[in-house]
């Protein structure tokens, strides 16, 4: 059986009052089953207990150097990004982020409609593929219930969908993989477009590493 493994994350929120997000952010692993990645998250984990920090990444906390992370240096938090990054680099997966601006929103039933089209182009540029797998498995938390109705409404096309709600988020590294795509793509969309940047995102990345690493991501894009 032929399964596709998809793992999903998000930034950014559907409310519009003041203070909430500029952009919202979706991003997709897409890992086949048959590609074994068993020995690179051994490598991850034995990387990152190298480093003291085993549990789970939350990239946003540790860019902004709060939370898990608020006692860890600028070196020791760019050494964890840098286990995970690297790890995403040497698996057989894909990638897919789809960034939204909100300014160009009314509210958040447009933000809805937007977010769902996009999704439903990427599965349309790509129906040869999604049709070839006799199982799809999403690994999306609800972290945001809004994003879960629109994922499951769409992905419901295929009769071979299953959404897992409930799973160990440290055993699912590739999770940890999309949360990472949002800050980078997030990060790429606010170059690109002259937006400001936070503190905590212009201490930790300079403009060169953040090309450098778009680049070497560009050839596992979806």
């Amino acid at each position: 059986m032929r399964r596709l493994n998809i793992f999903v994350d998000e930034t950014g929120e559907f409310g519009f009052a003041k203070g909430s997000s500029e952009l919202y952010g979706v991003s997709f692993t897409f890992h086949e089953q048959a590609d074994d990645i068993s020995k690179e998250l051994l490598r991850l984990n034995r990387k990152l207990e190298q480093i003291g920090y085993t549990d789970m990444i939350h990239m946003a906390d540790l860019i902004m150097h709060r939370g898990d992370y608020k006692n860890f240096d600028i070196k020791t938090r760019k050494s964890i990004f840098n286990s995970i990054y690297q790890f995403s680099r040497r698996i057989a997966v894909r990638y897919r982020t789809i960034i939204i601006d909100k300014k160009y929103t009314n509210n958040s039933r447009i933000l809805r409609q937007q977010l769902a089209f996009e999704i439903n182009k990427m599965i349309k540029e790509n129906e040869n593929y999604f049709n070839k797998f006799d199982k799809i498995v999403m690994y999306y938390d609800n972290g945001q219930e809004t994003l879960g109705v629109i994922l499951d409404s769409i992905f419901s096309q295929f009769e071979n969908f299953e959404h897992k709600v409930e799973f160990d988020h440290k055993e699912k590294r590739l999770f940890q993989v999309s949360d990472m795509l949002t800050f980078i793509d997030k990060y790429d969309y606010k170059y690109k477009h002259k937006m400001k940047f936070t503190k905590g995102e212009k201490v930790f990345f300079t403009d060169n590493d953040m090309r450098r690493i778009l680049k070497e991501l560009s050839k596992k894009r979806f």
